[in-house]
């Protein structure tokens, strides 16, 4: 493991390395013309951005980190649409993590253990990694401390719009919300009511008062936002039985549910079924039904116990869905299919056939990969040998855009629940993915994403980094008519199975692939859609993507304190006018998750009476013996 470290980490170097400046809200210049949809809106990424990074040789991995949000604002001079001046911001998110760490000299490394270490670590390094998360997490409630750790999430995964609040999420701990368009921090949410928020609300929510109630708020890195009811759904994974509970939180607003009847929190509802702790990052929402992926990604600590990895994964072990009405989780059905990991959905919905027997079939869009290399390899590991598997279950390393149709049996039958479609829409690699926010949960026909022209998207060599060179977009309704017309073969079958060079050669305008490719030396990301006004279409809109140009590296890969980034705004109908290029004044390094916050959005946000901030100097406590304990024991852990 040594050896792999010698060369800098892949995903601590160029422009994966974190950056160390924040700024307040800056305008930037623009070239082209930016539409007047995005007028008062905001584009805002969330990604890991670590604090503590001095020791280059250390455990790293792209997932690990504070979160750090990186926005562009679109003010109006004035009330003319058309004129419209971009303002860039990025801040840490203020999480307990954070202020711990801020400024503190006696941390060399992160606090929190690398996904890398609970990967690839031996028992003992897991072992103490472990005690000392434990013990500085004791020693932050100790006089001196900048903050007492009551939650350990970095809030570094995504962003989302929920009744009034901008949340960022991470599966480690509850939403935290975030104020926009400063992207200042306000606190965590539970659920109910956020921290520095004007109205008293004692009632339990995320995690409830029992003694497992620390676990049961970590929510999901992708709650879901039903964009007619306004409910947000989630998951919690823990460690004990029954390993996944569920919640919908509805909003405060009088909104009444499909049925009628008045929307009611729910929360941390027990799921039956899932067989022992797993790493579950995504999760299936459409307008009646729900799935849970119980894939053989295992996150359990008691694989310390037995001298295994904390996160694992078994290529022996069968893939199950679960899919069950969306308030009635108790009722879930299980389907079950060959091995994969599933990190993302693209969407999720329902249809309903009549006839002698009525039926429900619930379907389901996802990036599914055949193994899980890419974990690893963001980890700069090499990944483990495999174990031998039947023949039938060996793949080619992949990671696609899968299609999934789940029949629902009736209420009281004796017949097992059997997937009836599952195969890939394309060859292409495929992540990330995306659809318009006003057509989630329903048939949406177009999906949005990520790809890479070579190596296959996750499979990048050890020391290399995967990176973005093409945007995709995937019209699924064609293609799941194609496959259904012309089944292919299931699980390890394709619908269109051309190359990306082969798609970039088409010239049909009803292609239901294509490609946005970026020019030589350059690189995007996460693409995030906006609608304009009174489309005419699905996708009759932009795209926004933070992208960068690899060319302002150095001769030995590195950035400059003056590399940039920029914002460009791209026509989601052609896949190929760029109409707008926001020149930013810094570099916005590869991370995750983003979302688009309209003028409605910020302005509908809820009071806030204060926001986090950092203790200053004047107000830590650093005399007394605790004190200097504390700060004796941390400079031996640092």
């Amino acid at each position: 493991m040594e050896d792999e470290r010698e060369l800098p980490h892949p995903y601590l170097s160029g422009n994966f390395a974190p950056i160390k400046r924040t700024r307040s809200l800056t305008q930037c210049p623009h070239t082209g013309h930016i539409p007047a949809e995005l007028a008062g809106g905001q584009y805002v990424r969330n990604g890991a951005n670590p604090l503590t990074n001095e020791d280059l040789a250390r455990h790293a991995h792209w997932f690990d980190g504070d979160g750090m949000l990186s926005g562009v604002l679109f003010r109006r001079r004035d009330k003319n649409a058309d004129s419209i001046e971009p303002h860039f911001v990025n801040q840490y998110v203020l999480t307990d993590v954070f202020l711990n760490g801020k400024e503190n000299r006696n941390l060399r490394r992160p606090l929190l253990p690398s996904i890398t270490t609970l990967i690839g670590g031996s028992l003992l390094i897991v072992v103490l990694t472990v005690i000392r998360t434990i013990l500085l997490v004791i020693l932050s409630r100790f006089p001196g401390s900048r903050r007492v750790i009551k939650k350990i999430s970095v809030a570094n995964t995504g962003i989302l719009y929920h009744d009034g609040r901008a949340l960022a999420t991470c599966e480690s701990g509850p939403p935290m919300r975030i104020q926009l368009p400063s992207l200042e921090t306000v606190g965590w949410y539970n659920g109910r009511k956020a921290e520095n928020e004007p109205f008293d609300d004692d009632r339990a929510g995320f995690g409830g008062n029992g003694p497992l109630g620390f676990m049961k708020e970590w929510t999901t890195g992708h709650p879901r936002v039903d964009p007619v009811t306004k409910e947000l759904i989630s998951i919690h994974a823990v460690f004990v039985k029954p390993y996944v509970f569920y919640s919908i939180v509805p909003p405060n607003s009088k909104v009444s549910s499909k049925n009628g009847k008045p929307l009611r929190p729910v929360f941390d509802v027990p799921i039956p079924g899932v067989r022992s702790p797993r790493m579950m990052h995504d999760f299936g929402v459409a307008a009646r039904h729900t799935v849970i992926m119980d894939l053989p990604l295992s996150l359990n600590p008691a694989h310390c116990i037995l001298g295994k990895p904390v996160i694992s994964f078994d290529p022996t072990e069968r893939s199950r869905f679960g899919v069950f009405p969306r308030y009635e989780p108790h009722k879930i059905q299980w389907f079950e299919t060959n091995q994969c990991v599933i990190f993302h959905t693209a969407n999720c919905w329902e249809t309903y056939s009549v006839g002698p027997v009525a039926e429900t079939c619930v379907h389901l869009v996802a990036c599914r990969l055949t193994s899980a290399s890419m974990l690893y390899s963001a980890g700069a590991l090499s990944p483990p040998i495999r174990k031998p598997v039947p023949p039938e279950y060996v793949e080619e390393e992949q990671c696609r855009l899968y299609y999934y149709s789940f029949p629902l049996v009736a209420d009281g039958s004796d017949e097992a629940p059997i997937i009836r479609n599952q195969w890939a829409l394309s060859a292409i690699p495929f992540e990330f993915p995306s659809v318009s926010p006003q057509h989630a949960m329903s048939a949406t026909r177009f999906v949005y994403g990520c790809s890479m022209g070579s190596p296959s998207y996750y499979s990048a060599a050890l020391g290399k980094a995967a990176k973005i060179d093409y945007i995709a977009k995937i019209d699924v309704e064609t293609l799941i008519a194609r496959g259904t017309a012309h089944p292919p073969q299931q699980i390890k079958g394709c619908v269109d199975k051309r190359t990306i060079n082969e798609v970039m050669q088409s010239t049909d305008v009803n292609d239901p692939i294509k490609l946005f490719q970026m020019p030589e030396g350059w690189y995007a990301q996460e693409p995030r859609f906006v609608a304009r006004h009174e489309a005419s279409s699905e996708d009759d809109g932009w795209l926004l993507t933070y992208v960068f140009d690899e060319s302002q590296l150095d001769d030995n890969g590195e950035c400059g304190e003056n590399a940039v980034s920029e914002l460009w705004v791209i026509d989601a109908r052609n896949m190929k006018d760029v109409v707008a290029r926001i020149h930013l004044p810094q570099r916005v390094p590869y991370g995750l998750h983003g979302a688009w916050f309209s003028e409605e959005d910020i302005d509908g946000q809820r009071m806030v009476e204060s926001v986090r901030r950092e203790m200053s100097k004047e107000e830590l406590d650093v005399s007394g013996l605790l004190s200097r304990m504390r700060d004796v024991i941390e400079k031996l852990v640092g």
